[in-house]
Formats: C-alpha cells, sequence, structure tokens
C-alpha cells in the first residue's frame, strides 16, 4: 500500500515524499481512510506507530478542501497532555501543510503568552494546544472555538492519568455540537471508553497494535539488584557500553536531579526533564540529547510519551513505574520505526510486586540478569515503599510509591488528583 492509494492530495503526497516517507504505518492505513470518510475515530496506537501523520494528514486533507474563511478562526483543535507533545505535534502539522494554504500555531504553558496571542489574532486553521494554556486564553477572549470542525484529543490516557478530566470537560463545552471527533490513545481502559462515549459519535474502531503490548523490536531485560547499588551499576551498564544515547526514567523529580548529577561528576554528559523545569531547560536538554551533546536524558513519566526521539536505542527504568501501564509507554521510545532498541530495568527488592505487575500485563517474563559486584540484597523486604516513605518527593503526583491494588484503583485516584493539583506547571 502507497499513500497515494489512500487518496491524499497531491500537496500533502508532496510533503510526505519530501519527508522520505513511502508507506503508511500500520495505523496510518487503517485510520486515514475512515477520517477521510468523515467519521469519528477512536484509534488505540502504541508511542512511536505514526499516529500523529494518522490522524494529521486526512485532518489537513478535508480542511483544505473547505473554503478559507477571511478571518481564518481555528477550525481544527488538537489536544495533548504535555508541553513537549504539543511542539512536536505542532511540528508534524507544519511539515505536512507546507504546500497548503493553512495556517497552524501551538499554544502551552510556561512560557510568555504574548506571542501565543499575537498569533492567535493572525488567524489560525489548525490549533495545537495543552489544556491549561487553552482554557486560560479562552477565558481572556483571545481565542474561540465556536468554529471547530475537527477535534482530536491526543494521548486520551495520558490526559487521564494527568488528572485534565475536569479541563476536557470544560473545553468540550467551548465546541460546536456538529464537529469530526478523534480520539488516539495507548491503552482503553473503562475511563477512556467512558470518556469516549461522551465525545465521539458512532465512532469507526482501529487498533495497529494489541492492547498494552510492547513493541516486537525491543529487547527486554532486567537487571536484580541492591537498591543503594543502582546508581554504580547504571553508570558501568553506560560507560562500558559506551552508550551514546540513552534514555532513563525515574519515578520522582527530585531522583532524576540527584541521577543527573551523579552521572555528571562520574564524566557522563547527563540533563534531567521533568515538570520543575522551565520550559527553556526541558527544550534545551531534549536538544542537547537529540544532537548528541548529551548522553543521557533523566526523566519522570512526563517524558514517557511526547518524545520524538528517532531511532533512540537504549532506555533504562532506574525505578519501575507503580503503574505497570506505564511501563509500555517509557520503552516505547525505543524500537522505533522498525529499529532495534534495547529497554533495561534495574529492580530492587522493593519493586518486585511492580515487576510481577508488568509481566502479567505484556503476558511474557523478562529475562533477569544479575551483575558481579552489584548483586540484589539478600535481606531486603519486598514491600514496595509507601508514601511518605523512602525519602524526598515520595508521593509526589505520579512519582509516588504507593502500592498497587487489583482490588481497588483507590490508590491511583489518588495519584490523579495529587497529579491535578500539579499538572498547571505541565501544560
Amino acid at each position: 500500500m502507497s499513500f497515494q492509494s489512500l487518496g491524499l492530495s497531491q500537496a500533502l503526497l508532496k510533503a510526505i515524499s519530501k519527508k522520505g516517507y513511502t508507506t503508511p504505518s500500520p495505523i496510518q492505513a487503517k485510520a486515514i481512510p475512515p477520517i477521510l470518510e468523515g467519521n469519528d475515530v477512536l484509534a488505540s496506537a502504541q508511542t512511536g506507530t505514526g499516529k500523529t501523520a494518522g490522524f494529521t494528514l486526512p485532518m489537513l486533507h478535508l480542511l483544505a478542501e473547505k473554503e478559507t474563511l477571511r478571518h481564518r478562526p481555528v477550525r481544527a483543535l488538537i489536544l495533548t497532555p504535555t508541553r513537549e507533545l504539543a511542539a512536536q505535534v505542532f511540528a508534524n502539522v507544519k511539515e505536512y501543510s507546507e504546500f497548503l494554504d493553512l495556517r497552524s500555531a501551538v499554544i502551552f504553558g510556561g512560557v510568555n503568552q504574548n506571542p501565543q496571542v499575537t498569533k492567535l489574532r493572525q488567524g489560525v486553521d489548525i490549533l495545537v494546544a495543552t489544556p491549561g494554556r487553552l482554557i486560560d486564553l479562552a477565558n481572556q477572549g483571545e481565542l474561540s472555538l465556536s468554529k471547530i470542525d475537527f477535534f482530536v484529543l491526543d494521548e486520551a490516557d495520558r490526559m487521564l492519568d494527568m488528572g485534565f478530566l475536569r479541563d476536557i470537560e470544560r473545553i468540550m463545552k467551548m465546541l460546536p455540537s456538529k464537529r469530526q471527533n478523534l480520539m488516539f490513545s495507548a491503552t482503553f481502559s473503562k475511563d477512556i471508553k467512558k470518556l469516549a462515549q461522551g465525545i465521539l459519535n458512532h465512532p469507526v474502531h482501529v487498533e495497529a497494535t494489541p492492547e498494552n503490548t510492547t513493541v516486537e523490536a525491543i529487547s527486554q531485560k532486567v537487571y536484580r539488584v541492591a537498591k543503594a547499588k543502582k546508581t554504580g551499576l547504571i553508570i558501568k551498564l553506560i560507560s562500558e557500553g559506551n552508550w551514546k544515547q540513552v534514555l532513563v526514567f525515574t519515578r520522582t523529580k527530585h531522583g532524576a536531579n540527584k541521577l543527573t548529577k551523579t552521572m555528571i561528576s562520574s564524566g557522563i554528559t547527563a540533563a534531567a526533564i521533568h515538570g520543575n523545569k522551565s520550559q527553556g531547560a526541558r527544550t534545551k536538554a531534549l536538544a542537547g540529547f537529540k544532537n548528541g551533546r548529551v548522553t543521557v536524558l533523566v526523566a519522570t513519566d512526563i517524558a514517557a510519551r511526547g518524545l520524538d526521539i528517532p531511532l533512540l536505542p537504549h532506555v533504562i527504568n532506574f525505578e519501575l513505574p507503580n503503574i505497570s501501564e506505564d511501563y509500555v509507554h517509557r520503552i516505547g521510545r525505543t524500537g522505533r520505526a522498525g529499529a532495534d532498541g534495547q529497554a533495561l530495568s534495574l529492580v530492587s527488592a522493593d519493586e518486585t510486586s511492580y515487576l510481577t505487575g508488568i509481566e502479567k500485563l505484556i503476558g511474557e517474563r523478562i529475562d533477569v540478569e544479575i551483575v558481579e559486584g552489584f548483586e540484589p540484597d539478600p535481606n531486603a523486604s519486598t514491600e514496595p515503599i509507601k508514601q511518605g516513605q523512602g525519602g524526598r518527593n515520595r508521593g509526589q503526583g505520579r512519582g509516588g510509591n504507593a502500592k498497587p491494588s487489583s482490588k481497588s484503583s483507590g490508590g491511583q485516584k489518588s495519584n490523579r488528583r495529587n497529579a491535578r493539583k500539579s499538572n498547571a506547571n505541565r501544560n
């Protein structure tokens, strides 16, 4: 199958060709036709499957077919959970619309709103936004969503995890009732299905990868290690492996900062990226990581979904996530576009239940290795560290270490409430 066979315009085919793409990915091949036909779509697609083009290309095609209004009101809204993802979706929109008479803009928090307001006043057809800044500018009367033809909710599951449900509901009230809706999510939980029922109208269901499975191209391994020896082990792996680009995940912001400082003192160029960092610092860290000046990017889960890093070879879970689905999202940053990738997890005794939950979710056992000199502590407790124990920043938002329970979702709900309090800093 070719992009041409999907029925896209010549202007879009020219832009696609310029980017060097010839064959659509599975999610693109499945999502583009029903969107072009005017259907609402509910799509399940993992990070790195090309989903952004899956909704951007047909949306641009349909927008270009319609008459351009003189004052260019916002006709398409793409809502994303994080600034990084918003910036990357916007970059894709710009690239694919290069040969079309369409204007686009991106708005998110953490930066001065004045340039964004100026752009909106000039007229914008396609707006990429995070919820907080969108609501702020709408409340200020700087933008109207009354002319929306297309509404895209990207990373819907991440939106809910970060506590944006109430913001989404507020935004929905600003939109006209007649519009085309597209929802993309890596997982289809009960909450996601409930949200879809309130947004989508007789949607076409599209699924490119089985729910909660890991990409086949990713090699996974677990290192059982004593908690106190994790830092030494990760430095040994990166240094002796001579790895040049490694994305490392920690559960807390404090942990990310501490690990970054230790790596730098060990001669490894590293930078941290998380919600407490300014937008300028986050952008600089990501740019340095992409161009090779920074070897290791240490991140909290804010970066798990939305970082577009082509051919990323290594992802390391310095700490396992306490929500199993986040493991899939984290390691999905590698093994993209058909390339091989390696996902390593450093697992201490108190993370045993997290590992069990992850293996149950993905339906496979992960190979285990023990490195001499970094053996696990045989006397350590396998009980997870509970909130309020084990150091600073425990229990902050999704970085908390609340013990997961299959009988109750109370812990996750508490995490989401905490996350909601801080998400104004993230979008």
